[in-house]
């Protein structure tokens, strides 16, 4: 049996422990041999670039993002299979403007969706056939006007996405292997392109040269390892991350907020009634009999994940049988269902948790998505926070044995996965730019400075939503503070003492009493105490204080304060306000580590087409190269062919935007052919107004025409100047890729 652990080479442990290891020049990196992906690893075939532990979403994306970039990879997978649980299932705007550069993947996303009628509506009800206590709208109009972003969110399964994320891979000879009748396999090295299934992380070993990832894998019905030699190992293995255990980072935050039940079944009958009859994305139960929230998937297949709260160890998993959940369920729909189907069963505990780093190893494993975060979910799957007991502090020791770590620990939420999608992006240009000798591993470590304070904000923002969704059941009389104060009487002081027997009936007896406060006797307009707690719950929804599903503001908002930017100095938008937890409209900004905005224009050579595009699309996914957004005047064009100069030295591909006001071309010959001559990688655009009051692009900006924006390959501002560049314009630039891309100028 292999012990878990991070194995140190004698002479890696001074590699480990010395973070200055690496200096910051080219040469260096020619030296050592991990400069370029097309020689060295080409001569050196038994190395793996890199090497990505776990193909859930996060996993997959960088796959997919690395191979567009040429960089060479393979993914491990402990599971045998892919799971088709349909645990996260919103995709907020930034995860699909992501999917948009992976071949259409967005627009598949969006033909195959439901209906967005079908789920823009969070339901509160007494069953699912019952009297409606409330509802809340997420969608507003701008949502689908596509102003500040070229995609809207979407409704689409985990699985499904995983499902066509596989058949992208699949364009790009990518290979699952399930682990049956490898034979020989083992003896070779992993190559490129190949998903293997069935292969569990179990040591890392980090040489001068390179990480030593030893692999678990049955094969021929026997237990059998391999090793596998990688330049960088990625930890997307989920909230019970093998590779972050193995490299020793710990986890930070608030644990166990919650212990729940995920039921998945199907039911035809109840999706066609509620796809006729009320319409919705979750369902908030209560009821004298149970208490719980359903997410519809799908309404049309009749797809349904029901959330149960349940409370260790008064309370055991074992209990929850296929029948049990049969009988809750049709509690909280209001009768039986001829047609049910349950097919999973699975426990799971809420945690809002940031690994205290994201990058460890001299820079060279680096974890994302869930292994890095995990949160409470926030407008996605699970977030059962109407329950009575819902901030209990249940230790994980309290937690039956017979109850899988994987299933507790990797039960994944949409602002998870969503953040996770933006992690990968994010990293996989850092990736490519070591790996092809144009910046040093100290770049990697910008991936830590940018990422890890958007997920500590993104914890605290869903901690946010997790406490707004108390105030429905908290109006309904349902306190969630007095049921905690008596279950820790239960756990932790008189009733500990008692039989196990007597300290479920006693739970269970605050649980009739609690759910007695929903019986129709109280809870109506005739009843002085329920009028006046329906008329609370009324303001908590027309005042937006429930459970929201949008965060415009934070999905496309978020902006990286340090690592690989330029910064301008403190600006109003360097104050970042806490999250309120309420939806808020989001303010394009072009200032450093900003996302670009998003504006509609057209190609000058091409105005006879009606065909717009993003100023998004003009940011390639295929090769590491920055974009200079410019407005057609001579210091500009100057800017911009000292960009073009200096990126040629740095090695690394630059594109000219020469962004024309709307109505510029009319009946006049225009370009930028002879004032960016002899340089030829370029575009001028027009912009598209939506009207004539509509704001030109530097207005959207908060810049002038005279400004310029560098942005980066993940579509996000690298430098800006809101005026003129004052001084030596290529002197500029020269520290502006510098400092971009980690490189010390003087060694060029």
């Amino acid at each position: 049996m292999s012990v878990l652990g991070f194995r140190r080479s004698s002479t890696a442990f001074s590699l480990l422990t010395n973070t200055s290891f690496f200096p910051h020049s080219l040469e260096y990196f020619h030296r050592r041999g991990f400069c370029s992906v097309s020689n060295d690893f080409n001569v050196r075939d038994s190395m793996l670039p890199v090497l990505i532990v776990g193909a859930g979403p996060v996993g997959l994306v960088l796959s997919i993002l690395l191979t567009k970039l040429g960089v060479k990879c393979a993914v491990l997978e402990k599971s045998r299979t892919f799971s088709k649980h349909p645990q996260a299932h919103f995709i907020n705007n930034r995860s699909m403007e992501v999917f948009r550069k992976l071949d259409g993947l967005a627009e598949e996303i969006q033909k195959s969706q439901p209906p967005v009628d079908l789920w823009r509506k969070f339901i509160y009800c007494t069953s699912l056939s019952g009297s409606i206590l409330g509802s809340v709208d997420h969608m507003q109009p701008q949502d689908f006007e596509q102003v500040v972003s070229p995609v809207s969110v979407a409704h689409f399964s985990q699985y499904k996405i995983t499902r066509l994320l596989l058949k992208k891979l699949e364009n790009l000879h990518f290979h699952v292997r399930n682990g049956y009748g490898l034979g020989g396999f083992d003896r070779g090295p992993v190559r490129e392109r190949e998903i293997l299934m069935g292969h569990e992380c179990l040591s890392v070993d980090a040489t001068d040269d390179c990480l030593n990832v030893t692999a678990s894998f049955s094969g021929g019905g026997q237990y059998k390892e391999r090793t596998i030699q990688c330049g960088f190992l990625i930890g997307a293995d989920g909230a019970g991350s093998t590779v972050r255990k193995l490299s020793g980072i710990e986890l930070r935050g608030e644990r166990d907020l919650q212990n729940l039940v995920s039921v998945h079944f199907l039911s035809r009958e109840l999706g066609h009634y509620l796809l006729n009859q009320r319409p919705g994305m979750l369902f908030f139960i209560f009821n004298t009999e149970a208490i719980g929230v359903l997410v519809a998937h799908d309404l049309k297949e009749g797809e349904f994940v029901l959330q149960i709260p349940f409370y260790p160890p008064q309370q055991r998993f074992e209990d929850y049988t296929l029948e049990m959940c049969e009988r809750i369920i049709f509690k909280l729909v209001g009768h039986e269902l001829a047609d049910i189907d349950v097919l999973d069963v699975k426990p799971w505990v809420m945690h809002a948790e940031v690994a205290e780093k994201f990058v460890s190893g001299d820079k060279r494993i680096i974890l994302a998505g869930d292994a890095a975060h995990r949160f409470p979910p926030a407008g996605g799957f699970g977030m059962l926070s109407v329950q009575i007991f819902l901030t209990l502090k249940v230790k994980e020791s309290l937690i039956h044995e017979r109850e899988p770590v994987e299933y507790l620990l990797d039960s994944n939420a949409s602002l998870g996965m969503n953040t996770g999608i933006q992690d990968a992006h994010n990293l996989a240009w850092k990736l490519a730019s070591v790996l092809k000798g144009i910046s040093p591993y100290s770049v990697m470590q910008t991936y830590e400075m940018e990422r890890r304070p958007i997920a500590i904000f993104n914890t605290a923002l869903s901690v946010q939503n997790f406490r707004a969704a108390m105030e429905v059941p908290a109006a309904l009389g349902l306190d969630p503070f007095v049921a905690n104060s008596v279950h820790r009487v239960i756990n932790h002081a008189v009733g500990s003492v008692l039989p196990h027997g007597l300290q479920r009936g006693i739970l269970d007896g605050i649980f009739i009493l609690g759910r007695a406060q929903l019986s129709d006797f109280i809870l109506n307009e005739k009843n002085p105490l329920g009028y006046s707690r329906l008329a609370k719950l009324r303001r908590i929804f027309e005042e937006g204080k429930s459970l929201q599903l949008q965060f415009p503001a934070e999905d496309l908002g978020f902006r990286y304060d340090q690592g690989a930017v330029v910064p301008t100095g403190c600006t109003k938008s360097d104050i970042r306000e806490l999250p309120t937890g309420r939806r808020q409209d989001y303010v394009p900004s072009a200032d450093p580590g900003a996302r670009l905005p998003h504006m509609n224009v057209r190609a000058l050579a091409n105005l006879s087409s009606e065909e717009t595009f993003s100023t998004l699309d003009l940011v390639s996914g295929n090769k590491i190269e920055f974009l200079l957004i410019i407005a057609p005047v001579a210091p500009s064009y100057h800017l911009a062919h000292a960009a073009f100069e200096v990126a040629e030295e740095f090695k690394v591909s630059a594109r000219v935007c020469v962004m024309w006001p709307h109505g510029a071309a009319n009946g006049v010959e225009v370009g930028s052919k002879e004032a960016l001559l002899p340089w030829k990688n370029y575009i001028d655009i027009v912009e598209v107004k939506q009207s004539s009051t509509s704001p030109s692009w530097w207005d959207i900006c908060q810049m002038t025409s005279r400004g310029a924006i560098l942005v980066r390959p993940d579509d996000h501002v690298a430098w800006r100047v809101k005026s003129s560049v004052f001084g030596d314009p290529y002197a500029e630039m020269r520290t502006v890729f510098s400092t971009i891309l980690g490189v010390n100028s003087i060694h060029l």
